[in-house]
């Protein structure tokens, strides 16, 4: 099938929809500063238990990955971020859905080839990129020490 430019462009129009965007943002902005607020309340929390701050901070975060992974395989995360947008993938709580929401999608194949290979389609290229980066950096730094 061939088409013109102009064809495109109004099939294009056609279905492509309007962001409103001075609703989204402001949406994205509350409730990516929820989630930040309420690991912000999981550090006082374990602090008052009586964590320093490094393991209130830790123990914050593994909270949020857990309660993320969770809403995403009861299938509410999506149902969150269609609403937040940015405002879920900006935060861990992003990266642990990014991870978690394939091998909930796969886990019918099977945990070998469904969820313990599908884990890693997000996570994989991530970890990969960021010890690339991080060798690339230790070389520059140590060559320039």
């Amino acid at each position: 099938m061939q088409l013109t430019k102009e064809e495109y462009s109004k099939m294009y129009e056609q279905q492509g929809t309007k962001t409103k965007w001075w609703i989204t943002f402001p949406k994205a902005f509350v409730i990516g500063g929820l989630i930040c607020a309420l690991g912000q309340v999981f550090i006082n929390a374990y602090s008052a238990l009586g964590a320093d701050e490094q393991a209130a901070s830790a123990l914050a975060t593994i909270t949020l990955i857990f309660i993320s992974a969770l809403l995403t395989a009861l299938g509410l995360y999506h149902k969150l971020a269609r609403h937040a947008g940015a405002g879920t993938l900006v935060p861990v709580t992003g990266f642990a859905n990014s991870v978690a929401a394939p091998a909930v999608e796969f886990r019918s194949e099977g945990y070998i080839t469904g969820l313990g290979a599908k884990i890693f389609i997000i996570s994989g290229p991530v970890i990969l990129y960021g010890i690339l980066a991080s060798v690339v950096a230790g070389l520059y730094f140590y060559i320039s020490a």
